[in-house]
């Protein structure tokens, strides 16, 4: 009886241990500094017996600290008839190590994760929508999934996210030999905190306290300066099809075999209309053209999920009959009408976002990116066209898939190209107009802009605006002119030359501010820059301005009978690595002035040394943008 006592004792201690594992007091201090979640547990076992055969099981253990880290917690698992949930469970802690919940497989929403706009869509998810009602705790978040799509291995990285720590992370990969595994490791430099354990079938990483980074500002992308693992089947399975992926140009003449070349059928009917458009065009540049507005006019996009693992397009004629498909869909139709007249293009994976310019790895051959373009050959070099919009000038790609590595899928096989870069003299916005001041302080005056390369891409939308709508866009766009009034807009796409013009009369009262019988007023009122980067009080990382650009303005000021200038700004002229910027202030006349500025900024990745001298080169120009003039009456 006595022993049956004491093992019970001692069973109850080790449950108390346990829960005391989770106890936030157990943290260490350094890794709640800037920290809203705590990552007490990543663990990723992922074991790979055959080439249409992989299990992944995973724990986290994650503490948040505050409502700021609620948005990490993601309590979702993937699923579709070939991925398997067998297992899936939670337990939430409190502050204390005390359970205060568990979830069980019924407890957890089977959801789609459709976009909003898919018609089909055979992805879903298993999701927990937990509220918290008290803050810190900790969920415990296990799952197991099995699938026969071996194409797609997770990456691992110490690095959860900014604001994040992680006490303990770990992933092992074990596998087949045969199937040959391949890893790259990226920013691997300096890192002795990662731990590697390699076998002939296995391969593990695992990390250990590593402490929450901030954000800071302009850094570049995550996977730029962070730590982080590929890896990828040299011999995998992408849902029943098998392929290889030794190198790009295999990979590629597989993706065109077993994804492309049975999609690329087209209707007798929709043929005799595509040869009839086309007449006797020889050029296929204008017949590339004329079959991309007819695109344009015939289809739209929405999201379509099915498929092979989502990669394989709907078949050209079925885009035909409904006049609608996903990005590989419409770059598939498009390249399959082409076909049809003679006209070859390279169906173009690419990994798309405005926010950063990322890479398909040119020496890691693998199933990569998450969007697809149509790239057509030509003795210049290469056109980019982007299928899924219906407004998108023909060869102009934007800030979505500009200056990256993307592979070309083409029938002898796949190739790395990059994308067309934009200079900041591609980049150009040209501002002229005029205003005058009254003697109560109202201004009232015209604007003509022009925009060019990107500043095009940020600004051609506005037409299809509504007018309510173009107005609110104006008013941020001018925002430091206070009571702004928009009386005219006239906006104009030429799509040809991909330029676009707008022309505004705005008004403004009380613009010039009076005191004691004078006014004061910024010059510029039309073209300011008040952007200036936060101030870093040690910086860690290096800083990347992802995009150039040129703007030019010149503003001619008429002032009110009868004043005359009291005080009025010198200008200056900056030359930094960073770009330059000009901003001068001539008297015409007695009461007419020029603005005339210029800036251009370059794009590039700099030393953190140097982001200060960024700061301090745009907070200049800042400031002289702003300079304002005094005028009195005579």
């Amino acid at each position: 009886m006595k022993s049956v006592f004491l093992s019970l004792f001692f069973l109850s201690l080790v449950t108390h241990a346990q829960k005391l594992e989770y106890a936030t007091l157990t943290i260490p201090d350094s890794l709640k500094q800037n920290a809203n979640v705590v990552v007490r547990l990543n663990e990723v076992l992922v074991n790979i017996p055959s080439q249409k055969e992989m299990v992944v099981k995973t724990k986290t253990v994650t503490t948040v600290l505050n409502e700021l880290g609620l948005s990490y917690l993601d309590l979702s698992e993937n699923h579709d008839k070939n991925r398997k949930i067998t297992k899936i469970e939670a337990v939430v802690y409190d502050a204390f190590g005390k359970e205060l919940k568990s979830f069980k497989r019924k407890d957890f929403r089977d959801v789609s994760v459709a976009d909003g706009v898919s018609i089909f869509n055979d992805n879903r998810a298993l999701y927990l929508d937990y509220t918290p009602t008290v803050y810190p705790f900790t969920m415990v978040f296990e799952t197991e999934v099995s699938t026969s799509n071996t194409a797609f291995l997770q990456p691992w990285s110490p690095m959860e996210g900014y604001l994040v720590s992680v006490q303990k992370s770990n992933m092992t990969i074990t596998y087949k030999p045969e199937l040959k595994l391949k890893v790259k490791e990226i920013n691997f430099s300096g890192q002795a905190t990662i731990e590697k354990t390699e076998t002939a079938s296995s391969i593990s990483y695992a990390a250990k306290n590593v402490v929450a980074r901030k954000r800071e500002e302009l850094s570049p992308g995550f996977a730029k300066v962070f730590p982080i693992v590929y890896f990828a089947l040299e011999n995998f399975s992408l849902e029943n099809v098998e392929g290889t992926a030794t190198n790009w140009a295999e990979f590629g003449k597989w993706y065109y075999q077993s994804l492309l070349a049975d999609t690329e059928e087209i209707p007798v009917e929709t043929q005799a209309k595509i040869k009839q458009l086309v007449g006797d065009e020889k050029n296929p540049i204008t017949i590339a053209k004329l079959i991309y507005k007819y695109v344009q006019e015939k289809t739209r996009y929405v999201s379509v999920q099915v498929g092979i693992g989502g990669w394989k397009p709907m078949l050209a004629k079925e885009v035909d009959k409904l006049g609608y498909g996903d990005c590989k869909a419409l770059t598939n139709y498009t390249r399959a009408l082409l076909k049809t007249v003679g006209v070859d293009s390279y169906y173009t994976v690419v990994y798309a976002g405005r926010d950063d310019t990322k890479d398909l790895q040119e020496d890691f051959a693998s199933v990569q990116g998450n969007h697809v373009i149509l790239t057509l050959p030509t003795d210049k070099g290469f056109v980019w066209l982007e299928c899924t919009s219906q407004v998108q000038p023909f060869g102009f790609q934007g800030d979505f898939t500009d200056d990256r590595n993307v592979l070309l899928i083409k029938p002898d096989g796949g190739s790395i190209v990059k994308t067309k870069t934009f200079t900041e003299i591609d980049n150009k916005r040209i501002l002229k107009g005029n205003y005058s001041i009254s003697a109560e302080g109202h201004l009232k005056g015209q604007v003509t802009i022009v925009s060019n390369g990107l500043q095009y891409d940020a600004h051609f939308n506005k037409i299809r605006m509504s007018k309510e709508d173009q107005i609110k866009v104006y008013k941020e766009e001018f925002s430091n002119i206070n009571n702004l009034s928009i009386k005219k807009i006239n906006l104009s796409d030429n799509s040809q030359a991909v330029e676009f013009g707008e022309e505004l009369a705005l008004e403004a009262e009380g613009y010039a501010q009076n005191t004691g019988g004078k006014l004061m007023f910024a010059l510029n009122a039309f073209d300011q820059s008040n952007y200036v980067p936060k101030k870093h009080k040690s910086r860690e990382f290096p800083f990347q301005v992802l995009r150039g650009y040129t703007e030019e303005s010149e503003v001619e000021i008429v002032l009110p009978e009868g004043y005359i200038v009291e005080a009025k700004p010198d200008g200056i002229q900056l030359d930094t690595e960073f770009g330059s910027y000009k901003i001068e202030f001539k008297v015409l006349t007695s009461n007419k002035i020029l603005c005339a500025r210029k800036l251009v900024i370059k794009k590039g990745q700099y030393d953190k040394t140097k982001y200060e001298s960024y700061r301090k080169f745009r907070e200049t120009l800042a400031k002289n943008d702003n300079s304002k003039i005094i005028i009195t009456k005579a």
